[in-house]
């Protein structure tokens, strides 16, 4: 199997995408609310346990949707799916221990590790719009520590709408792809020569 058809293998799987920043967009909507109502103790614990849901959380979404959930057992992407998956929470307690001695910086600092987690999707599913993801991430996390200090409070939420933003456009861009597929290799558009066209 050649990285092309691994990547398309991923993109159908998991649609895109689109449910793990759908799940990841809840959760750190939680963690912003603990942060703000309740005590930057309780935001790390949710982000760091609800972290963990993410994967499983996601994968009952796709369930819930009908279709394939997982990749085929032995498929040569579930390796760095894994790798990459693990990157977030060995990332979180770098953010956890910075939030220890500055409460503030805990949910920046954790939409950095978030935002570069997502670097490797790039490789993962093929699509360029994981990169823009993790750009817009990192930067609202930068821009949050070293520029605008104001912004820290607010950073939790600013990333669950980026993650939801970003959720909504790989479904979409999921849907366009292999319904275009699909069409193209329907046996009534093959009959016609519908296939052939590029």
């Amino acid at each position: 199997m050649n990285v092309k058809q691994a990547q398309e293998d991923v993109r159908r799987v998991y649609r895109g995408g689109f449910s793990g920043p759908l799940v990841a967009a809840v959760i750190w909507a939680a963690a912003s609310a603990a942060s703000q109502w309740g005590s930057p103790a309780t935001a790390m614990a949710v982000l760091f346990f609800g972290g963990m849901l993410i994967f499983p959380l996601s994968s009952l979404v796709l369930k819930l949707m009908g279709g394939p959930a997982s990749l085929a057992k032995g498929h040569p992407s579930i390796a760095l799916a894994m790798q990459s998956a693990f990157t977030v929470p060995l990332g979180l307690l770098v953010a956890i221990a910075l939030g220890a001695v500055e409460p503030s910086l805990f949910l920046p600092a954790s939409l950095i590790i978030v935002g570069a987690h997502y670097l490797t999707f790039i490789s993962l599913y093929g699509m360029r719009a994981y990169g823009v993801l993790a750009g817009v991430l990192v930067a609202v996390g930068a821009v949050a520590i070293f520029a605008v200090p104001a912004l820290r409070d607010l950073s939790g939420w600013i990333g669950c709408v980026v993650l939801l933003v970003f959720a909504g456009s790989l479904f979409v861009a999921y849907r366009a792809e292999f319904q275009h597929t699909a069409a193209l290799t329907s046996p009534a558009l093959r009959d016609v020569g519908v296939s052939d066209v590029s």
